[in-house]
């Protein structure tokens, strides 16, 4: 008998936040749209940078988003102006990783 068990004999009414959340597709709770993201290149002070935009979801969504790419593809990067910059070019990979969560993206320049 594990914890679980015991916690279900001890509390028979109490039921678990587990068991409420329904399964999500994506696995993160970030709102799809409609239109696609646009993934630009561009070159600042001769430095290569990844411009996300055309998100128009929450502000803290599109936050955490660009969060978690510059997690997963260990750079540094920020977010202004309701856009995410990352350093280098990493369109393919970071493309990659929005379809995989779900989301449309578009390839603009270069």
């Amino acid at each position: 008998m594990d914890l679980q068990d015991q916690l279900k004999n001890l509390f028979p009414e109490h039921v678990s936040k587990e068991e409420n959340v329904p399964p999500n597709n994506y696995g993160t709770d970030i709102w799809l749209q409609d239109d696609p993201i646009i993934c630009k290149y561009e070159k600042r002070k001769g430095k290569p940078i990844t411009i996300l935009e055309g998100y128009n979801g929450a502000t803290e969504d599109f936050k955490a988003l660009a969060k978690e790419l510059k997690t997963k593809l260990s750079v540094g990067g920020s977010f202004k102006d309701g856009k995410i910059i990352i350093q280098g070019d990493y369109r393919d990979k970071i493309m990659a990783i929005l379809k995989e969560k779900g989301f449309n993206v578009k390839r603009v320049g270069g």
